[in-house]
């Protein structure tokens, strides 16, 4: 019989109080539907398709490339450190408390300024083409923000076992409104003539530097859960379960509507803005007739549900895990409390609101609803935080298998070592390389000789981008810092608890 040993994780008075508020909700089927509704962003579909079947390959290729590794990796860690707050634990117990609260600060931050970001001026956009009218700055536009931003903040104060059913609503809708779409794609490619696929499928360097940060944005999410750790029925047995299939299906959702739209329509029809929506418009117009305005307007209202739970879903993750930094001492005492009847971050979740609120008032009044390009390029740098995060969170999940080796993994990857090895080394290489892209872009471009317009791309100069991007970082780093100095006091209250393992065989 194996002996067991008890390895220690400090952790703090304040957060073994916090815990005892947490709500088991989350059954394996839950988790599925959770990860598929992070991993699948409508909003990208049209920018993947607009470079044509070269980025159709780099599809393909990062899914290869960076999803299967990051899949193993978050599978045997995830089911190894089922602490709430996921990545945050694995941070701090692998690189300590400041990396821990910096990297989960550089995470949430991104969610309340993409919801009140690109998601809101997304969905807005569509409901007034395709719904009724609104205006991209009047009363309307406010109103409309305002209750998209705080649905998405209500699904994540509601008790997790009632609220995880949006998320859950949000995974089936994309089934459906991938399913349909695809569907109808196929009939009028049939009816109208396919275009084949125009454009090239050799890979460039210029597509290359341009698409693969946002592909990367677009597949990351396997973690989230896990900050819902504590509150999952089983999270030791479901976990790598729920991302094998998440995974799987969440790739397919990208491949499947991105080929059709490449299959049927003509390359200068795939808009890079308008994205999934136009080539709904054009689809439907052209296979439904008289009843096309119908259904695209259902289409429509689907499309901005889908971006609501998108929304959702990251805010009931990110807003965790800030939480828990919080009552850890890496982050402001304050925020480290749990509603004892919801058992949810209520006050995380209203900075997330609020954030976002007042993010999205400040496009909607002084920078034309997010069109002037000094707001993008804030907003750009703003929602590839989460990006930088990872550059902690896929090394720790390495370092923990040297720190923790008797730690009790359910599940291990697959090729052993070495192969965790090879999927860290993957997964931070991509992650770097898309951080760096998006903080300094066109430095790589000029480093192999490829063709870039910066003032064209971005709108304004170098030295404004910088100054815009750095000052952004810097700030959101000083808000981690200034909350870590603040959590002192609850440090000073550390205690130690006991992390059973099984001390053989060790994993190797």
């Amino acid at each position: 019989m194996a002996t067991r040993s008890v390895e220690s994780e400090q952790t703090t008075a304040l957060a073994l109080q916090e815990k005892g508020k947490l709500i088991k909700s989350l059954r394996r089927f839950d988790m599925v539907f959770f990860t598929v509704c992070a991993f699948v962003g409508l909003d990208t579909l049209g920018t993947v398709a607009s470079k044509g079947p070269e980025g159709f390959v780099w599809l393909l290729l990062t899914a290869v490339l960076f999803v299967a590794p990051y899949m193993l990796m978050m599978a045997e860690v995830g089911s190894a450190f089922t602490q709430e707050g996921g990545p945050y634990e694995w941070t701090k117990m692998a690189f300590g408390r400041l990396h821990g609260g910096i990297a989960a600060v550089l995470y949430w931050v991104t969610n309340p300024l993409w919801v009140g970001g690109s998601l809101a001026f997304t969905a807005l956009n569509a409901w007034s083409a395709n719904v009724f009218g609104i205006g991209s700055t009047g009363a309307g536009a406010y109103v409309f923000c305002f209750v998209f931003i705080w649905l998405s903040i209500g699904v994540a104060i509601v008790s997790l076992r009632y609220g995880k059913w949006i998320p859950n609503f949000g995974a089936a809708l994309r089934y459906v409104v991938l399913g349909f779409f695809s569907l109808t794609m196929i009939i009028y490619g049939a009816k109208h003539g396919f275009s084949s696929f125009q454009g090239h499928f050799s890979p460039t360097k210029a597509v290359f530097f341009g698409l693969v940060p946002v592909l990367l944005f677009n597949y990351v999410g396997f973690e989230l859960q896990n900050g819902a750790a504590e509150e999952m029925d089983n999270p030791q047995r479901d976990v790598p379960i729920s991302i094998l299939r998440s995974g799987i299906t969440g790739v397919l959702m990208y491949v499947i509507p991105v080929f059709c739209i490449l299959l049927v329509l003509p390359l200068k029809q795939v808009t890079n803005i308008g994205g999934f929506i136009d080539a709904v418009t054009v689809a439907f117009q052209g296979v439904y007739g008289g009843a096309a305005h119908a259904l695209l307007v259902l289409m429509t209202l689907s499309f901005v549900g889908a971006l609501v739970t998108s929304g959702a879903v990251w805010m009931i993750g990110s807003d965790r895990i800030q939480a828990v930094a919080a009552y850890d001492g890496a982050f402001f005492p304050f925020f480290g409390v749990f509603n004892r009847k919801l058992g949810t971050p209520v006050r995380v979740n209203m900075m997330s609101g609020i954030v976002s609120t007042i993010f999205c008032f400040v496009a909607i009044g002084a920078f034309k609803s997010g069109a002037d390009s000094r707001f993008y390029v804030v907003l750009t740098i703003a929602i590839s935080t989460t990006l930088i995060s990872y550059l902690w969170i896929f090394p720790a999940a390495l370092k923990l298998r040297y720190s923790h080796p008797h730690v009790h993994r359910p599940y291990v990857h697959p090729w052993g070592l070495r192969g965790l090895w090879v999927s860290t080394v993957l997964t931070t290489f991509w992650i770097a390389l898309g951080s760096w892209e998006a903080v300094f872009p066109g430095t790589l471009e000029k480093l192999f000789r490829v063709s870039y317009d910066f003032k064209g791309t971005w709108g304004v100069t170098r030295g404004t981008f910088e100054a815009l991007t750095l000052g952004t970082l810097g700030i959101i780093v000083l808000f981690g810092l200034i909350g870590y100095w603040f959590g002192s006091g609850v440090r000073a209250q550390s205690v130690e608890v006991p992390l059973e393992a099984d001390a053989a065989p060790a994993v190797t």
